[in-house]
């Protein structure tokens, strides 16, 4: 008898580290498409990653480098104040994008361009996502809003 509920207890627990294993394993094939890193130009640059990774880059969009054409592809260059990266976008920017105000693009790095699939701009005069300013902050190009 007692041999039949340690059997018992032992098929019990194995069931139960197999299904968490199996679980573990679906929860994070499912997300790996959802789970984007953050670089600064400076990083794209210094080790480009590869054509097929999905990656968000942030900095601020450079002066005068805002280049719409024929449809809707819009050609920027985005820099952390240290290296500069081209994107092209095709889609509706947001209101709130301009030269010289901080941006975060999600997207690919083909061919010594980054592909951008999505833009955030920032949503006032005093927000910068973190990730920006953090890169901005290493180089030496950012400065703190003036309270007005």
């Amino acid at each position: 008898m007692k041999s039949l509920k340690k059997r018992r207890r032992i098929q019990v627990i194995l069931v139960a580290v197999v299904a968490l294993a199996a679980s573990t394993a679906l929860i994070g094939w499912a997300l790996q498409d959802g789970i984007n890193f953050f670089r600064s130009p400076s990083e794209v640059i210094a080790e480009p990653p590869e054509p097929t990774e999905v990656f968000r880059i942030g900095g601020l969009v450079a002066e005068g480098s805002i280049q719409r054409g024929q449809g809707e592809t819009v050609r920027f260059v985005i820099t952390d104040g240290g290296e500069s990266v081209p994107v092209a976008f095709t889609g509706v920017l947001p209101d709130l994008f301009s030269e010289n105000q901080g941006m975060v693009g999600t997207g690919r790095y083909v061919n010594g361009v980054f592909e951008a699939t999505e833009i955030l701009a920032k949503h006032d005069e005093t927000y910068m996502p973190k990730e920006v300013m953090d890169a901005l902050k290493e180089q030496g190009v950012y400065q703190e809003p003036s309270d007005s």
